[in-house]
């Protein structure tokens, strides 16, 4: 059982190298185990888990690594995370990533530094999209830019046209000013506010 059970391990390790070679893909802990089942195959790390999949850097408790072609990095216990070309860094309790799609799911509480655009956001629900540049933030959503304090139960982030899209009791604090509305726009290039439905506010000179 224990050559059979090195055997399988020493299979999803060569497994790996293969990719490693196309998709810059390697982890590294204190301990490995792997389980092989018809169609599914998991690796799992414990103890100073890390996971690099191109571009994005997962540390966490516990990482387990399955679905076809090791499609799916499940990170669990103390998260942190980093898309080095774009410095974006996030911390959250739970992330699944998907390594096809390139779309990490946040769950917990969660936290994602735009460190190029000098923001920092909060949700209980954070889902990032690399592709498109696009992350959905649910449930407690803040926002801190500068001066700036925004706050929702749902809101868009679009990082090429650095727009934020908010609902949901939308409210931003700029300084002492207060803006709420149905849906609020933040342009947090200039920190213009467009604001849509049952407006209201309160600018102080």
């Amino acid at each position: 059982m224990i050559l059979k059970s090195r055997f399988l391990i020493l299979c999803f390790f060569l497994n790996f190298c293969i990719i490693a070679a196309a998709d810059t893909f390697t982890f590294k802990a204190d301990n490995m185990t792997g389980t092989k089942a018809i169609g599914r195959e998991t690796i799992i790390l414990t103890g100073n888990a890390e996971v690099r999949s191109d571009n994005l850097l997962l540390k966490a408790n516990r990482i387990e690594i399955q679905g076809d072609n090791n499609q799916f990095i499940d990170c669990i216990g103390n998260v942190w995370g980093m898309e080095e070309e774009k410095n974006i860094l996030f911390f959250t309790d739970r992330l699944r990533y998907d390594r096809n799609l390139k779309i990490a799911r946040l769950e917990g509480n969660s936290t994602l530094e735009d460190r190029e655009n000098d923001i920092v956001a909060k949700g209980t629900f954070i889902e990032y999209d690399d592709k498109a540049e696009i992350t959905v933030f649910q449930i407690s959503v803040r926002l801190f830019k500068d001066d700036m304090v925004c706050r929702s139960q749902y809101a868009i982030y679009r990082r090429n046209e650095k727009l934020l899209d908010l609902s949901g009791f939308p409210v931003v604090f700029k300084k002492d000013d207060e803006f709420r509305a149905d849906r609020i726009r933040v342009d947090l290039e200039t920190d213009d506010v467009t604001m849509e439905g049952a407006v209201s506010g309160t600018i102080k000179n």
